[in-house]
């Protein structure tokens, strides 16, 4: 037998409820671990044979009895006590919700809608050729200057189609 096998009957072995066989004794034999795990078994098995529980005492029945009138003569909770507890919880946390929701549709509101914000207008007439009427011709004709992306990518594949 395997020392794992004999180990989950040690219990059983040292509290008297399995007969050692010959293969358990022939193991226990060749086997100094197993055989001083068991002695450690029946040495536990036999305190705890000896061990005396303490008697309760005289007076807990009376006790016992007084404890269960008391409880019994409490008024019983109705289904609104009941109710009530959860009911405030729920109410609570659809308080929290909506307070989170507005804060995070007010905040959104307003860091992303670009009407609450006016658009500031240069306030002189800037010359041609410099870099602000630069930047405002290109605000002008952004979706013009993007299209030449797309010219660009047109010509690079007609080039490879021409020459493969």
């Amino acid at each position: 037998m395997k020392c794992n096998e004999i180990r989950e009957m040690m219990p059983d072995m040292a509290s008297g409820l399995m007969e050692v066989t010959p293969e358990v004794s022939g193991h226990l034999a060749g086997c100094g671990a197993c055989a001083a795990k068991l002695e450690e078994f029946k040495q536990t098995m036999a305190l705890l044979d000896e061990w005396q529980s303490p008697e309760p005492s005289p007076y807990f029945d009376v006790r016992l009895q007084a404890r269960l009138r008391e409880e019994m003569a409490k008024p019983q909770v109705t289904w609104l006590a009941w109710f009530r507890r959860p009911a405030l919880a729920a109410a609570l946390t659809v308080l929290i919700a909506v307070g989170v929701g507005l804060f995070f549709t007010k905040n959104s509101a307003t860091r992303y809608n670009d009407s609450q914000f006016a658009r500031v207008e240069p306030q002189t007439p800037s010359g041609p050729g410099t870099a602000v009427s630069d930047l405002q011709a290109l605000e002008k004709n952004h979706d013009l200057y993007s299209d030449f992306d797309l010219l660009d990518d047109l010509q690079v594949q007609h080039d490879v189609v021409e020459n493969p």
